[in-house]
């Protein structure tokens, strides 16, 4: 009898066991988010767990209704799946498939596992069925944004240099072109700065789909980046050049774009033209001369349809040599101060000298300020340069007055992005104070096209300068665009006359007359007059008569360094 209790005790332990790892399961399955399907294949017994009553509105009891999922997918799955819950048909322990279920709208993930005997026969199945919507737009909103630009809907830059490459490829293999258009919304910072930024973003938008109008089998598009889009072309010809594609752009261009509440903006472009395998032999490099010369393009203004040209790509390689120089000669303080005097007509004496900049490289070639100015006016380097030009002039003057006991005029050239600095008056006042300079003794020189854009802030500092005594002299007059209206509102002293007018005022009559009107309006207005690049006898002569106050030129003395300068100011009375 003891015997039986106890094995009637053990039996009910076992199934109290049994029992709670069964609820465990039954927990597990209920908790994740997967319906499941478990088979037998020597009961022939299928039983169903999980989420399958939120998953589908019907029941499996038997291996025969297993059909019925066939029949909630999407028909191009209906084969994969088949594979996918019947393993064991091909001899497989294992398959997965995503299907897309076309009443539900929603994706499930189908995953088969297969338990074998130790003879290699099928003895269990379970196939879990897991909802992977979420998963799969997440995965298709990824892959979107790994392709595509989010804003136009166009190939985003990465992804279209790889499609770039693919067409390169198949290219080189058919000995066949590939045409590159960059395109630029010209003046799209004012749109931006004057609409605002969601009229910006919106005319992207409107114009990203615009140029998506191109796109087919051998034509690609794609939006680079801010304002700057592509167009790829695999063999142009036809309604596929490049041409056609150009004319069909400027054709819209000549027409508004209409964005939300009725709003219409008028926009130009300027376009660049490469080719493969003429100016690259890869994307990234035709990309990338693409952009060199749309931007060479830019620089003759908007609208404009610039072709590769080997002069171009050199000129723009000579202008970076020519911008790894400049710094490095900024940083080795690589450059020399000469000195032009400039005489009073009358007298003939010392009225004062201009400072001028010179610059040779490391192999001792002089570079000329007319090419190396600008390039240092675009990197930035001319705020470094003007003010070691301002400093080491001041100190050189301030060294000659205490050893000559000179009294003349300084001049100095002053660029528009010095003046531009908030601290440019105090800068100069600290090193005038420095170095015990008056103010009176120095002139400040300003040409007009550093007026053109930003009049109301220099001239406004020219004003401060103007109260402490500085001298003011507009440089190269006569050759900008509105001087009459600047001399009006400029706190000027004096007047320098261009070379240009020089030159040709002996032998030009109109050029002689406007040489004669300059000189008398700054006399009546009550301005110095300056003659510059006078270098013959009849030119003084000329202009002495006419009642120039001051020259400066080759003919009484060229630029020079401070040592060779010293030999004049030694003689002067």
């Amino acid at each position: 009898m003891n015997e039986l209790n106890y094995q009637l005790d053990l039996v009910k332990a076992m199934n109290q066991k049994l029992l709670a790892k069964e609820r465990m399961y039954q927990l597990v399955c209920d908790t994740v988010s997967c319906a499941f399907v478990y088979y037998t294949f020597d009961k022939n017994e299928l039983t169903t767990l999980g989420k399958w009553d939120e998953f589908f509105d019907f029941r499996i009891n038997d291996v025969k209704e297993i059909p019925k999922l066939f029949d909630v997918v999407e028909d191009s799955y209906a084969l994969p799946l088949l594979d996918v819950i019947f393993p064991e048909k091909n001899n497989k322990n294992f398959a997965s498939v995503d299907c897309y279920m076309k009443e539900k709208n929603v994706w499930y993930r189908f995953t088969t596992q297969v338990i074998c005997t130790e003879e290699g026969q099928p003895s269990e199945k379970v196939i879990c069925i897991e909802n992977i919507t979420k998963t799969k737009s997440q995965n298709d909103e990824l892959s979107y944004m790994a392709y595509y630009d989010s804003r136009t809907g166009l190939y985003n830059r990465n992804y279209f240099v790889r499609l770039l490459d693919d067409y390169l490829e198949k290219a080189k293999r058919d000995n066949n072109v590939v045409s590159l258009l960059v395109i630029d919304i010209d003046d799209f910072q004012r749109i931006n700065e004057g609409q605002g930024i969601i009229v910006g973003d919106e005319m992207i938008q409107v114009f990203g789909s615009f140029l998506k109008e191109f796109a087919n089998d051998k034509v690609m598009a794609c939006r680079l980046n801010g304002d700057v889009f592509g167009i790829a072309v695999y063999e142009p010809s036809g309604e596929n050049s490049v041409d056609s594609i150009v004319r069909k752009i400027q054709d819209r261009m000549k027409k508004p774009f209409f964005l939300t509440n009725d709003r219409e903006m008028r926009i130009s472009a300027s376009m660049s033209i490469v080719e493969y395998p003429e100016a690259a032999s890869n994307a990234i490099e035709l990309l990338n001369c693409g952009q060199i010369i749309l931007f060479e393009g830019k620089s003759k203004g908007n609208s404009v349809v610039q072709y590769y040209s080997e002069k171009l790509m050199d000129k723009f390689l000579d202008a970076v040599e020519m911008d790894k120089k400049l710094r490095e000669a900024v940083f080795q303080h690589n450059f020399e101060i000469y000195f032009q005097p400039q005489y009073y007509t009358d007298s003939r004496k010392i009225r004062g000298v201009e400072a001028l900049i010179r610059w040779k490289d490391n192999v001792g070639n002089g570079i000329s300020p007319s090419i190396f100015i600008p390039v240092a006016e675009q990197n930035g380097t001319i705020i470094p340069i003007g003010d070691w030009v301002l400093e080491q002039s001041i100190m050189q003057y301030m060294k000659w007055k205490e050893e000559f006991g000179i009294e003349f005029v300084l001049s100095i050239n002053i660029s528009a992005l010095q003046y531009m600095r908030e601290d440019f008056t105090d800068s100069l006042l600290s090193i005038l104070s420095r170095y015990g300079m008056k103010p009176t003794d120095l002139e400040l020189e300003i040409t007009e096209t550093v007026l053109i854009e930003n009049f109301e802030t220099i001239s406004e500092k020219l004003r401060q300068l103007k109260e402490y005594g500085i001298k003011i002299s507009l440089d190269d007059f006569g050759t900008g665009y509105s001087s009459l209206s600047y001399l009006m509102r400029l706190p000027i002293d004096t007047l320098k006359i261009d070379r240009t007018f020089i030159e040709g005022m002996t032998t030009d009559k109109v050029t002689r007359v406007i040489v004669d009107s300059i000189l008398g309006m700054a006399k009546a207005l009550g301005f110095e007059s300056v003659a510059e690049g006078v270098e013959r006898e009849d030119q003084f002569h000329y202009l002495s008569e006419a009642g120039c106050d001051i020259i400066q030129g080759y003919l009484f003395a060229r630029p020079q360094p401070a040592l060779q300068l010293e030999q004049l100011l030694q003689h002067m009375d």
